[in-house]
């Protein structure tokens, strides 16, 4: 399978009609990146996101670390949050952006991609298992789903992505929505 641009624009628009938390998603995409770079945000909108990773499966993902992941960032204090969602967005390298996130508790690397995609839509997108499969299945990637996301494997498929969308003239959030109905199984 090849990410064309007719592929990527028809599966995009595809999960635009099929998927259910499309709506939320599409103004949380125009809405989070202001919120987070003027601090003008509270904790659900941090939560969110941290939920949104894990809730898009739809029941799919293992309850038990959905539920862990979600109570360990819960632990967070909202200023620790703010100061990393902060540091983040004024980090210049994505090293520094991804080492600000990860350092609150129950944000691992697939979790802090969550936040950049909230954060720059324009600039990052998500990480995850069905991701990275569908971007080896489209010969993108050439190594199997890790066992656990690093900083250098999610630097390695942003760069497929981003190679991707250039490829086929679009956004990050159109490439996403692609891959993520690529995925499925309906």
């Amino acid at each position: 399978m090849a990410l064309t641009r007719e592929v990527v624009l028809e599966k995009a628009d595809e999960y635009a009609a099929k998927e259910p938390l499309y709506t939320v998603e599409a103004e949380n995409i125009e809405t989070l990146p202001q919120a987070y770079r003027t601090g003008e945000y509270g904790w659900r909108d941090a939560m969110w996101v941290v939920r949104w990773y894990y809730r898009r499966y739809l029941g799919t993902y293992p309850d038990d670390q959905r539920r862990a992941g979600e109570a360990a960032f819960g632990d967070n204090g909202f200023d620790e949050v703010q100061a990393a969602i902060s540091e983040a967005a004024g980090a210049d390298d994505l090293d520094s952006k991804l080492k600000a996130l990860t350092s609150l508790d129950g944000v691992t690397v697939p979790v802090a991609s969550a936040f950049l995609m909230f954060l720059d839509p324009e600039r990052y997108i998500v990480i995850g298992d069905r991701e990275w499969a569908i971007l080896v299945e489209a010969d993108e990637l050439d190594t199997a789903v890790p066992e656990e996301f690093t900083v250098d494997e999610y630097a390695t498929y942003l760069e497929a992505c981003r190679r991707r969308c250039e490829t086929v003239d679009c956004s990050m959030w159109t490439l996403y929505r692609a891959i993520w109905r690529l995925g499925t199984q309906d």
